[in-house]
């Protein structure tokens, strides 16, 4: 499925907020300074409301610093090679923290950032920059595959078990398309939807059902939708399965 580049920053924040070694890593940081006291807040500023300054400015700072950055990314993922986002990416992330703690700042205390503490947010943005491209390369978690093969297959040919694709009504029959081709069934769509097992996939019309890794592209038509598949091939989405794609992430909100 195809996303905008602001959608992908988006989806990376979302995911690297819900990983625990980040969630650590920023209330560590939090309490450092707040502690510490940098930028001349441990004299300014009372224990308790710099906490809350620093509880506030750290998470928004990545937050925004990542969006930056992964923004970069996904914008410049066609390239032939991976430098010029690395490149790109720091100056950007370093731009979007240094407004947003100008921002913080003008909102706390009405003075803007200092040019004195441009270096260390500037440094900070680095960091989070390197922070993002590292935490974004790692696996969420190590799954082993122990599922057992979908049990519609088991009603295919066996040079026809595939990677399950899509599964169409055909009159009174089910088209089932896999990697390896396409079988009719006789059987409802309904029964055939309740033996796909762990595969992920949508109903997204009354005669059409789709495996969710297998859309590669999305688009709207209208109230509804078209949706390309890894084969090529494109089913329409109806009005009322639209939520559902949204819901998915597949369609934008």
């Amino acid at each position: 499925m195809t996303h905008s580049p602001m959608q992908h920053a988006l989806r990376e924040v979302r995911e690297i907020f819900s990983r625990p070694i980040a969630q650590m890593i920023l209330c560590a940081v939090v309490l450092l300074l707040a502690v510490s006291g940098p930028f001349g807040t441990l004299d300014a500023i009372p224990f308790g409301p710099r906490l809350a300054y620093w509880a506030i400015t750290v998470p928004l700072t990545f937050a925004v610093g990542v969006i930056a950055s992964a923004f970069i990314f996904a914008l410049l993922r066609g390239q032939n090679s991976p430098w010029p986002a690395r490149v790109a990416a720091p100056f950007a992330t370093a731009i979007m923290v240094v407004l947003t703690v100008s921002m913080i700042n003008w909102l706390a205390f009405g003075v803007p950032l200092q040019p004195m503490h441009m270096g260390p947010v500037v440094l900070t943005a680095a960091v989070i920059a390197f922070l993002f491209q590292h935490i974004s390369s790692q696996p969420t978690y190590v799954q082993i595959n122990t599922s057992e093969p979908p049990t519609i297959l088991q009603r295919l040919d066996l040079h026809k078990r595939g990677e399950l694709i899509s599964m169409s009504v055909q009159d009174h029959y089910v088209e089932v398309t896999t990697t390896k081709g396409a079988s009719l069934i006789l059987m409802r769509l309904g029964d055939a939807m309740r033996e796909t097992g762990d595969v992920e996939g949508l109903q997204i019309h009354r005669s059409h059902w789709a495996a969710t890794q297998h859309i590669v592209k999305a688009e709207r038509n209208g109230d509804k939708a078209l949706l390309t598949l890894s084969d090529a091939r494109v089913l329409p989405a109806s009005r009322s399965r639209i939520k559902d794609l949204k819901d998915a992430g597949i369609l934008p909100l």
